[in-house]
């Protein structure tokens, strides 16, 4: 009898000695289908907790938290990153990382928790993307155990919990790398040049640093894609112009601007952005390599003067310092696993000669070129003892790694490098003896097991070797649930190097209070209540009632604003009545009487007239408030 056109076969239209085959069982990548979404889902829910936990207790950064103040005051404030809320002077970078917590404070009201939530929102986000990354370029298991490495990294955590750059600049570099790895399985040059957006994006944040990812996506594509060479060539050139131009264009419109018309820009002797970005957030960073930035128009400082006691063991500038306890504990706990997943690959590269388009040759050549890249930049570029910049890399070390475990799964290299790796991190602890001591014996215990079910051919040997390995970064991990060890609003190290970040410079004392109503009360027409000679003295005041002071001296306090004419002219027409001087700042040797802002305090002792302290707080005895209304001129 015909079966009707369309109707699936049954098992009443075969005859009747027919047999029908067994169910064909299940493949991997069914089996890895249906754990994925789940693993995924877990994995993101422990980076959100991670990052999350204890939100309440976050604190205000005096200084960036000045700025997000500001700049939800106006979009002209929110724009520049004014630093203060009449938009006289910006911060010391360019603006695009704060530009979400605006945002943030913008919805939720203006509190810590909610200047932390973006980057805790990012980092799970950069979680769930390096999956998808290294999936497509290994495999799901290799995806998910590159999320999960991610998540189990000290630095990752911090930096969802910190009020620093790196959680937006990581996820936006993520993104171009994902545009690129599309864009590089079917040579279009449309996707290419939104990789270009997301980098010119990160620009915003980390400045020109963001262009170090340039020679990785750049390599991805040129030898990867399927297109002829001149297209491909004509492709990276066409999206590093796309780059350039969303990279440059807050500093065009900085440029363009009067001066007038915006804030002054932190960090220049010359209000240039060209002096902000390239002289003193770049060529600054290279003094260790003989690079001098005194020609620029920016500020020169020892930033490793500024950094103090947060330098580490081993941080100097140099090949060595990615390998010191204060940079390897944060983020290079998995260095042995992801030099097994680099080299390991390339030489299997060598061996099969894969095809030119070939996925695993494109991700060696993305993860390869990315972290060592960065890994050169960071050996020989300043970072102060600042732990968050290690973002870049871990999302490196992460993808690699896994890779290396995945592709060498079932090989004796692979037991070696585990317990390689299990010795680094117990050695690593060996400098902080007193916190969590347990962690290191726990692990090298794991380690042994792992190798005896090895010996004994016994299921689990894998997954106790890796048990071994993430158990210390773990615990260094899952410290930041602690106050104690990461505090949410800091700087984002996490663990026994953890600094509690104060409130001296968010909160108005008593003392404050009485000044600012004394001020308030007397103000008249000024567009300032006073004018302070450091962004210390001023973000109290910002922070906690958002009142109109003016900051001389920028970031540094060397920075040459306002110039003298402009304060005096500022006085003159009545803008700027008080002037508020530590009574430190006037003796003989102190260290603001040969920066600008000594000469702006000498004319104002030498001009103006002192309040008596019994008329605002008769108790101060470290302050000196000096009225240069017309009246009290001398």
């Amino acid at each position: 009898m015909p079966i009707p056109a369309g109707r699936p076969l049954l098992r009443s239209d075969l005859p009747p000695t027919a047999t029908v085959p067994p169910a064909a069982a299940p493949t991997d990548e069914a089996r890895t289908d249906r754990y994925e979404l789940p693993m995924l889902a877990a994995l993101a829910v422990l980076a959100a907790v991670l990052c999350l936990w204890g939100l309440g207790h976050s604190t205000y950064h005096a200084f960036y938290a000045s700025a997000v103040r500001s700049m939800t005051d106006s979009p002209a404030d929110f724009f520049y990153g004014s630093f203060d809320p009449r938009g006289s002077i910006t911060l010391d970078k360019l603006p695009g990382f704060l530009w979400p917590q605006a945002l943030s404070a913008l919805v939720f009201g203006f509190h810590p928790w909610a200047l932390v939530l973006p980057q805790a929102l990012e980092i799970v986000g950069c979680v769930v993307l390096l999956h998808v990354l290294v999936r497509r370029w290994a495999g799901v298991p290799a995806g998910l155990l590159a999320a999960a490495f991610l998540t189990l990294t000290p630095v990752t955590v911090g930096l969802g919990r910190s009020i620093t750059e790196d959680a937006p600049f990581v996820l936006l570099l993520l993104l171009a790398a994902e545009a690129t790895w599309r864009a590089t399985e079917h040579g279009r040059r449309r996707t290419l040049l939104l990789a270009g957006v997301w980098v010119g994006l990160a620009f915003q944040c980390k400045m020109l640093e963001a262009w170090a990812v340039l020679p990785a996506l750049a390599a991805t594509y040129l030898v990867a894609a399927p297109a002829e060479r001149r297209r491909r060539i004509g492709h990276v050139a066409l999206a590093g112009a796309v780059t350039v131009a969303v990279s440059a264009s807050w500093m065009l419109v900085a440029a363009l601007t009067p001066a007038g018309a915006r804030p002054y820009l932190d960090g220049t002797t010359d209000d240039s952005p060209f002096a902000l970005v390239v002289g003193y957030n770049f060529l600054t960073r290279f003094h260790a390599v003989g690079i001098d930035a005194a020609g620029t128009g920016s500020i020169v400082a020892s930033r490793a003067a500024r950094a103090g006691g947060h330098l580490g063991p081993g941080m100097g500038d140099g090949l060595g310092k990615m390998f010191s306890p204060g940079l390897a504990t944060q983020t290079g706990w998995l260095y042995p696993l992801a030099a097994l997943g680099l080299v390991g690959g390339l030489l299997a590269l060598r061996r099969h000669r894969p095809p030119r388009t070939d996925r695993l040759l494109a991700g060696y050549v993305l993860w390869g070129v990315w972290g060592v890249t960065f890994f050169a930049v960071f050996s020989f570029g300043s970072v102060t003892g600042h732990t968050y910049y290690m973002g870049v890399v871990a999302v490196a070390v992460a993808a690699l790694a896994a890779v290396g475990v995945v592709r060498a799964h079932r090989g004796r290299l692979l037991a070696a490098v585990l317990a390689v790796d299990v010795v680094w991190c117990a050695a690593l602890t060996l400098w902080y003896p007193r916190f969590q001591p347990w962690s290191a014996p726990c692990a090298v215990a794991l380690g042994l097991l792992a190798l005896l079910l090895a010996l004994a051919r016994r299921p689990g040997a894998l997954a106790a070797g890796l048990a071994a390995v993430l158990l210390v970064p773990a615990v260094w991990t899952a410290s930041a649930l602690s106050v104690r060890y990461n505090q949410p609003g800091s700087f984002g190290r996490v663990g026994p190097t953890s600094t509690r970040t104060g409130t001296a410079l968010s909160t108005l004392g008593p003392q404050h209070q009485r000044l600012l109503a004394y001020l308030t009360g007397h103000r008249g027409g000024a567009r300032y209540l006073a004018a302070v000679p450091a962004w210390q003295s001023a973000a109290p005041y910002v922070i906690a009632a958002d009142a109109p002071v003016l900051p001389m001296g920028g970031f540094t306090g060397r920075v040459p604003y306002p110039a003298p004419d402009a304060f005096r002219r500022l006085v003159g027409t009545g803008r700027l009545r008080y002037v508020l001087l530590p009574r430190a700042d006037l003796r003989p040797g102190a260290p603001v009487g040969d920066t600008p802002a000594g000469v702006l305090l000498r004319w104002t002792a030498a001009h103006c007239a002192l309040v008596p302290p019994a008329a605002y707080d008769p108790a101060d005895r470290t302050r000196l408030l000096y009225d240069c209304g017309p009246a009290h001129q001398r």
